[in-house]
């Protein structure tokens, strides 16, 4: 009956899953312009799995990504919708599950230090960008024709790999100055 009562939760988590899906829809709508232009939605990604923990961290992205469904916009470019969930780049949205449960299962094996917030972070965004290239393949060869993975991984992975591997950085950062204001 404990153990039940542990894994509940509590207002606090609730406020704090709420406080980091917003800081996710945040993240999302600022663009930087570059040639490929990108958002810091991954920065949010990292942030609140690092300032909440795997279990709350992943609850976030969840609320999230059920936000966006649902049609609010938190999405880039203030969009959302079922239709963009499940679209071509969807993989992607849902790939960052796959990020929190990653870091999820390294915080129950190894603990919660930077270092292991750092390489589950890493494995996660490598599952993140296969999840949601094998997705795109999918769902773009459904609806434009076939396409190689060399393709789909030179549109989708590569132009993204040095501004992550920057709000990665970033990320690791600013959490151990952060943590100590999230209980």
């Amino acid at each position: 009956m404990e153990a039940a009562a542990a894994s509940r939760l509590n207002t606090r988590d609730l406020t704090y899953i709420a406080a980091c899906a917003a800081l996710l829809a945040v993240c999302s709508w600022i663009s930087i312009p570059t040639v490929v232009p990108f958002t810091l939605q991954t920065l949010g990604v990292f942030l609140t799995l690092g300032l909440l923990g795997g279990k709350r961290g992943t609850l976030a992205i969840l609320a999230f990504i059920l936000m966006a469904a649902i049609g609010l916009p938190v999405l880039s470019g203030f969009s959302g919708g079922l239709g963009i969930v499940l679209g071509s780049t969807g993989g992607y949205l849902l790939g960052f599950l796959l990020t929190g449960l990653v870091v999820w299962c390294a915080e129950r094996f190894w603990g919660n230090r930077l270092p292991v917030l750092a390489v589950s972070l890493v494995v996660g965004l490598a599952l993140c960008y296969a999840f949601g290239t094998a997705w795109f393949m999918v769902v773009y060869a459904r609806t434009e024709g076939p396409i190689g993975l060399a393709a789909a991984y030179g549109w989708c992975v590569a132009p993204f790999l040095i501004p992550d591997a920057v709000k990665l950085v970033l990320a690791l950062t600013l959490i151990p100055r952060l943590r100590r204001h999230v209980k």
